[in-house]
C-alpha cells in the first residue's frame, strides 16, 4: 500500500482531499479494532506511519483538513456511561503537613517505625504536589489496557476511551514490566485553561473556576471527542500493580517511568533530610507562580523501596509519604452576613456572606467562621478568648483557603469596622427547629439537642447515609435526599428502603414524579435493593455517630467481626464499665471519647429504635478477616509492653494484625497472649495476675516463624 502512494509534495488540491479521506477512515478503523474491539488490524509501526503522513498533508494543505480529523483522535469513543473499575491496588491519599515542625515530626515518626537512629542515612523524594485529578493507567504487555479516577480509591471510574486522548500518556510501552500499572496526575497548564474559558464564554457555555476543574470536568467527559479537545496533561509520580519491580528507590522509578515515555516532574529532588527536604519546599514555592500549571504543595516520600514496604500503609494513607502544603492564600473582602448552618451531629456552624472576592483563582463568596468563640472574641466577663477575633457584620475581613480548598476567615481589620457595628449574638436555640443550642463544657462548638425532631439534623445524617463511604446508593445523592424528606417520603434510613413498596405503584409513584421517569425509578429501587447486603464497617460508618470516620468504624468491623457481636460489646457497654466496657476502649485506637459517644448513642432509645428498623432490611456482612491460614495467633487478642529490641512497636502491630491477631493497648481476662520486653511494668503484673500468657520478644518470632 504504502509503495502506491503519492509523495506528499506532488499532490494536487484534489488529491490531498482524497487522500486525506481515506487516511481519516483507516486510522479510524484501527482505532475501534485496537481500542474497542482489541483486534489489532494494522501495527503499530504502520499506524504511526500513516499518522505521520496525514499530519504531513495538513501542514501542506492546512484548509484541507478536516472537522474529524485523525490528528485530533487518539483512541476510540466510550461507551455510553463510565463503567466502574476496582483499584487492584487501593489508591491512597496523602497525610498533609503545614509547617516545617511538621516535616521534622514526619521524619522522626518514620525513624521510630523502622527503628533507624538519628545518625542513619534516610533519604526522601520530594517533587511538586499538582493540583490535578489522579488517574490509574494499567498496561499488559506494553499496551495501555484501562485508565480509571482514584474514586473513593477501591473503585474509580473507568475513563479509558478519555486518556487514550492525552498526548502525555503513551499508548504503548516498550521494554516495560508485563503488568506496569502507572499512577499520576492529569491537569491542565494555566494558559491553556485561560483559552479553554475564553472558548466556553464565546460559545456562551460554562466556564471552570480553575484548572483543576477544568481538567477534572474534561476527563470526565462521556464523549471522548470533548475530551480531546480540551488541552490536558499528564505527569507519573508513581504506580499500583506490577508483575517486577520497577526500581529499588523512589527516584530510581521515576527514571524508569521517565525512559518508558511518561513525563516526570523536572523539579524532582533526592533530599538527605528534613533540612534539605524544607529547602526545595522553599525553592518550589518561589517558582511557584512561573510553573505554567497548579501546585498546592511538595510530596514527600522516603526513596528507598523496601523501607516503603516496611512502613505500609495506614486505613487511607502511606506512613511513609506526606504533602507539605503551601500556605493558603489571602485575600480581603467585606463581611456582609453571618449565618448559622446545622450539621447531622447538631453542631451549630457559622458560615461568612462575604462580598464576593477571588482567592487562589477560584471566586469565594462565602466561608467558615470556625465558632462561637472565634466570633466573640470575648467571654461573658469581657475576658479576651484565645484566639478569637471579635468579628462583626460589616467588617472588613482576610479570607484564606487552608490547603487551597476549604476557604476560612482568618482576621479582620478593626481600623476599617463600619461606626454602629454590634457584636454578633451566636444563638441558644436551633434556628432550624428551635430546640436549645448547648455547649457541653470543654466543647468548643454549640449544639442543637434536637435530634431526630430536627430536620437539619435528619436532613445531613441521611445524605451521610447514603454518601460514597456509606451505603453509596447510585441516584439517591444530596439532592434526593433533600427532594424525598421534603415531601416526607424518608424522614430516616430505614426508610429508604420500603420506598418501592410505597411509591412503587399506586397513585402516587416516583416514576410521575418532575424529573423522573420509570426507568430511572426502577434503577433507584433497583440500586437500593443492591445495598441491602452491606459490609459491617461501612454500615458502622453509615449510622453518622459521632467521632465514628471510616477508619474507626473499619477497625470496630474488624474487632467484633458481626453486627451481633458488636451489638452485644456495645449493649454490654452501656453502663461504662465492666468486661465490655473495658474491651471496647481496650481496642487500640478506640478511646474513651469515641467509646463514650457509641454507647450513648445506642442508649438513646429513639435512635435505637431508628437502628433497629434500618438493620431489619439489611443483610449485614461480617467483616473481612486476613488470610490467616497456618496463622498461631489468628483470632488472639494480643498486648505489646515494654521495649522491643528487633522489631519496633508500630511494626509489631502491623504483623500481628496481618496474622489475625487483635492488638489491644490494655491487659484483660480476654487477652490470649502478652509479648513483654524489658520495662514492661503493670500490663505484665496483670498478665500474671489473669493467668495470661506471657513470652518475650524472641519467642514471638519463634511463635510466628514461617506463618
Amino acid at each position: 500500500m504504502a509503495n502506491e502512494e503519492k509523495p506528499v509534495e506532488d499532490l494536487s488540491d484534489a488529491e490531498a482531499r482524497l487522500e486525506l479521506d481515506r487516511l481519516a477512515q483507516i486510522l479510524g478503523q484501527a482505532n475501534v479494532a485496537y481500542h474497542t474491539e482489541d483486534a489489532p488490524e494494522i501495527s503499530d509501526a504502520e499506524y504511526d506511519r500513516l499518522k505521520r503522513r496525514n499530519a504531513a498533508i495538513e501542514a501542506r494543505f492546512p484548509d484541507l483538513k478536516r472537522s474529524d480529523s485523525p490528528s485530533d483522535q487518539v483512541g476510540a469513543a466510550p461507551a455510553e456511561g463510565f463503567a466502574k473499575v476496582r483499584h487492584e491496588q487501593r489508591m491512597m491519599s496523602l497525610s498533609n503537613a503545614f509547617d516545617d515542625g511538621d516535616i521534622e515530626d514526619f521524619d522522626q515518626r518514620v525513624r521510630r517505625y523502622l527503628g533507624l537512629g538519628e545518625d542513619a542515612e534516610l533519604a526522601y523524594t520530594a517533587e511538586p504536589k499538582i493540583d490535578g485529578l489522579s488517574l490509574s493507567l494499567r498496561y499488559e504487555n506494553g499496551a495501555l489496557v484501562q485508565a480509571a479516577t482514584r474514586g473513593d480509591g477501591a473503585v474509580g471510574e473507568n475513563v479509558t476511551a478519555n486518556a487514550r486522548t492525552i498526548d502525555d500518556i503513551p499508548e504503548t510501552l516498550t521494554d516495560a514490566p508485563e503488568v506496569l500499572e502507572v499512577r499520576g496526575e492529569v491537569y491542565m497548564s494555566h494558559a491553556d485553561f485561560a483559552a479553554l474559558n475564553e472558548r466556553q464564554a464565546a460559545k456562551g457555555s460554562k466556564t471552570f473556576a480553575n484548572p483543576r476543574n477544568a481538567a477534572a470536568g474534561s476527563l470526565r467527559q462521556l464523549d471522548a471527542s470533548i475530551t480531546r479537545d480540551r488541552p490536558l496533561r499528564f505527569f507519573a509520580y508513581s504506580w499500583g500493580a506490577l508483575s517486577e519491580p520497577l526500581a529499588e528507590s523512589q527516584t530510581g522509578a521515576l527514571g524508569r517511568l521517565a525512559s518508558l515515555g511518561f513525563q516526570t516532574n523536572p523539579l524532582t529532588k533526592r533530599c538527605s533530610g528534613p533540612a534539605e527536604m524544607i529547602a526545595h519546599y522553599r525553592n518550589i514555592e518561589e517558582q511557584r507562580a512561573t510553573l505554567g500549571y497548579d501546585i498546592d504543595g511538595v510530596v514527600y516520600k522516603v526513596d528507598d523501596l523496601s523501607f516503603q514496604d516496611r512502613l505500609g500503609f495506614r486505613s487511607t494513607t502511606p506512613r511513609w509519604a506526606i504533602a507539605h502544603k503551601f500556605p493558603a492564600e489571602l485575600a480581603w473582602t467585606r463581611l456582609e452576613a453571618i449565618d448559622i448552618q446545622v450539621g447531622r451531629t447538631g453542631a451549630l456552624s457559622p458560615v461568612a456572606r462575604l462580598t464576593p472576592v477571588t482567592v487562589g483563582g477560584v471566586v469565594v463568596s462565602n466561608a467558615t467562621l470556625h465558632n462561637e468563640d472565634y466570633i466573640a472574641g470575648r467571654d461573658a466577663n469581657g475576658t479576651p478568648i484565645r484566639d478569637g477575633k471579635d468579628i462583626r457584620v460589616g467588617d472588613w475581613v482576610q479570607v484564606y483557603r487552608a490547603g487551597d480548598v476549604i476557604p476560612k476567615v482568618a482576621d479582620v481589620d478593626l481600623e476599617k469596622r463600619p461606626d454602629g457595628a454590634e457584636p454578633y449574638a451566636f444563638p441558644t436555640v436551633c434556628p432550624e427547629c428551635g430546640s436549645d443550642a448547648v455547649r457541653e463544657e470543654g466543647d468548643a462548638v454549640r449544639r442543637c439537642t434536637g435530634g431526630l425532631i430536627c430536620p437539619a439534623q435528619a436532613v445531613e445524617k441521611l445524605k451521610h447515609f447514603v454518601s460514597r463511604a456509606a451505603f453509596d446508593i447510585d441516584g439517591m445523592g444530596a439532592k434526593q435526599v433533600e427532594q424525598f424528606y421534603g415531601d416526607c417520603w424518608i424522614s430516616e434510613p430505614a426508610d429508604i428502603f420500603t420506598l418501592k413498596d410505597r411509591y412503587g405503584s399506586g397513585m402516587q409513584q416516583l416514576k410521575n414524579r418532575e424529573g423522573w421517569g420509570e426507568k430511572s425509578a426502577n434503577n433507584l429501587f433497583d440500586a437500593i435493593d443492591a445495598r441491602r447486603s452491606i459490609p459491617l464497617g461501612r454500615l458502622i460508618f453509615s449510622l453518622g455517630i459521632r467521632h465514628v470516620g471510616e477508619v474507626v468504624a473499619n477497625l470496630l468491623a474488624r474487632s467484633y467481626g458481626t453486627w451481633e457481636a458488636f451489638l452485644s460489646a456495645i449493649d454490654g457497654a452501656r453502663d461504662q464499665s465492666g468486661e465490655a466496657w473495658d474491651g471496647l476502649i481496650g481496642i487500640d485506637g478506640i478511646g474513651t471519647v469515641v467509646a463514650t459517644s457509641l454507647v450513648k448513642t445506642f442508649a438513646q432509645e429513639a435512635e435505637r429504635a431508628s437502628i433497629d428498623r434500618l438493620v431489619a432490611h439489611l443483610d449485614v456482612q461480617d467483616a473481612e478477616r486476613p488470610q490467616t491460614e497456618g496463622s498461631p495467633v489468628a483470632g488472639k487478642t494480643v498486648v505489646f509492653t515494654g521495649s522491643l529490641e528487633r522489631m519496633t512497636r508500630a511494626e509489631a502491630k502491623a504483623r500481628a494484625e496481618a496474622l489475625g491477631a487483635k492488638v489491644s493497648g490494655s491487659v484483660s481476662a480476654k487477652t490470649d497472649l502478652v509479648v513483654a520486653g524489658p520495662g514492661a511494668g503493670s500490663k505484665e503484673t496483670k498478665a500474671r495476675e489473669l493467668g495470661v500468657e506471657i513470652i518475650d520478644e524472641d519467642g514471638w518470632f519463634d511463635l510466628i516463624e514461617g506463618a
